[in-house]
């Protein structure tokens, strides 16, 4: 374990990375002993410095070919809050990053609190107002990319802003597992996946996510986004470029999420 000291000079270093546009060496090869629990709480340090308030959470790397692309073995989490939010009808800029890219993912929509330590995947549905289509865009203010379960947690899980979609879908109404996702650039498929590369279950993702912040005194909220991870591969981002992700079940349509970059 680091001292307090340590930490905050860590969550430092991680935060002016992100304001300079500088990505620095991995926090691990100076610090060799970092865990999990430090990188959380560094986390959490530069959470508690942002003035944007938190409106969801994330889980990253929580499918076996987001784990295989960053050389990890578990999931990640993190933070998302209200300046990370975008619009589909406004551009991304890209020099606002140091090496962006999107993913694809199932959101949720929280309608009521989830429970902490206890939670279960039937707790999660039943607080879930509405599965929605999303975007993440992911970053790293580790150099290259060059991330170990760690490193991307002191990292807030690689975020840096997401996308939601129009649809709102009552979860009752579809096979959370069986969510076909495909994503486009321009007329180009570059990717395709379903839902239940997310742990099997992108409930199970949620629930996990409840069960694994809570030791930190964190909550999952009322109104608050959950992002569960990919359901396809992340894809790198360049300025002109314009992304749209298309959901579906049994060949309904499910809606769509889009994002452009300048």
């Amino acid at each position: 374990m680091l001292t307090s000291d340590q930490r905050e000079e860590l969550a430092g270093r991680l935060r002016r990375a992100e304001r300079d546009r500088v990505p620095i060496p991995p926090l691990v090869e100076a610090h060799p002993g970092l865990t999990a629990a430090d990188a959380y709480s560094i986390q959490l340090a530069n959470v508690r410095r942002r003035t944007a308030r938190v409106v969801g959470h994330k889980v990253g790397l929580s499918s076996p070919v987001m784990q295989a692309m960053m050389g990890v073995d578990e999931p990640d989490y993190g933070h998302l809050l209200a300046d990370m939010r975008l619009r589909e009808d406004e551009p991304v800029e890209v020099a606002r990053y140091c090496a962006p890219r999107v993913e694809v993912e199932v959101g949720f929509l929280l309608g009521a609190d989830l429970p902490g330590e206890t939670c279960a995947e039937r707790e999660v549905l039943a607080a879930t107002e509405a599965l929605v289509p999303a975007i993440e865009l992911i970053d790293s203010r580790i150099a290259d990319w060059r991330i170990g379960l760690a490193d991307t947690i002191a990292d807030n899980a690689s975020s840096a802003g997401f996308l939601l979609g129009a649809e709102r879908i009552p979860p009752g109404s579809v096979d959370p597992r069986a969510i076909d996702a495909v994503l486009r650039r321009g007329d180009e498929v570059l990717a395709r996946g379903r839902s239940d590369a997310v742990l099997g279950n992108p409930v199970v993702a949620v629930a996990w996510l409840a069960r694994e912040v809570a030791a930190f005194g964190v909550r999952l909220r009322a109104g608050h986004v959950v992002l569960p991870g990919s359901c396809t591969r992340a894809v790198d981002v360049r300025a002109g470029q314009r992304f749209q992700a298309e959901f579906s079940t049994a060949g309904r349509p499910l809606g769509s999420v889009s994002a452009a970059f300048r």
